[in-house]
């Protein structure tokens, strides 16, 4: 076998004081490490707070770094078509063609100076993905990065989609063992912080830690703040690696 396919599931759930536990949402993911040196990132993402949002994304990056590719994404909103975005990352640009209900048919194309460091399409698991960005040669630290690109400014996803710019920091805690509802597993410890000023709201501080492994798969994350929401994986199957 030419590739490696991972799957799991991610709970949502609440932890505001009137919600304690609350199921919130919850999350399919497969993850496809291609002999190509490619990732093929399919998730399955329901949030049931309203207005709900179902979100279906696929999305291609590089194993090595996870920098983008290509993706789609389609976004229904309260039980409604939103939109649906295909997105590209070459070389000196990143384009977009996308149809939105409030905006009609879209059409972006952003100069970029350097590659495209990640796009985040909103699945939860990508928030682990993500990590690969912080060299951990450098130990515990704060690195910010700038290049940066969101499919949605909003801290659901559940508008656009588009093409949105940002930056912000990521902070290495350490390496922790931790039980989640999937297994005990050894895992890296990260913050996302910076936010202020690169999104239209500022994001509340949120914890991820994923595994410590070169899959980097998100085990939990916590965001504090208005959010007070949680992240759990659940289940996972990963095929063996062939040498």
């Amino acid at each position: 076998m030419s590739h490696r396919t991972i799957r799991g599931t991610i709970r949502y759930t609440s932890k505001k004081p009137e919600r304690l536990n609350q199921e919130r949402g919850r999350e399919y993911f497969t993850l496809t490490q291609q002999a190509d040196g490619t990732d093929v990132l399919l998730a399955h993402c329901e949030i049931d707070d309203g207005p709900n949002v179902i979100r279906d994304i696929s999305l291609a990056l590089s194993h090595a770094d996870s920098s983008p590719l290509d993706c789609s994404v389609r976004l229904t909103v309260g039980d409604e078509f939103e939109g649906s975005g295909w997105m590209r990352f070459a070389d000196g640009y990143a384009e977009c063609e996308t149809f939105n209900r409030k905006d009609g048919r879209m059409t972006q194309r952003i100069e970029t100076d350097k590659p495209v460091a990640w796009l985040q399409s909103h699945p939860i698991v990508g928030d682990a993905l993500l990590m690969k960005l912080y060299d951990l040669k450098r130990g515990p630290g704060k690195i910010f990065f700038p290049n940066l690109f969101l499919t949605s400014p909003d801290h659901r996803g559940a508008t656009g989609p588009l093409l949105f710019v940002t930056g912000f920091a990521i902070v290495y805690v350490g390496d922790e063992r931790i039980a989640v509802e999937a297994g005990e597993f050894d895992a890296r410890h990260f913050q996302i912080t910076g936010t202020a000023g690169n999104l239209p709201e500022e994001h509340p501080p949120y914890d991820v830690w994923c595994t410590a492994d070169d899959d980097y798969i998100l085990l939990k994350a916590s965001a504090g703040g208005y959010m007070q929401t949680h992240y759990e994986l659940t289940d996972l199957t990963r095929d063996e690696i062939n040498e």
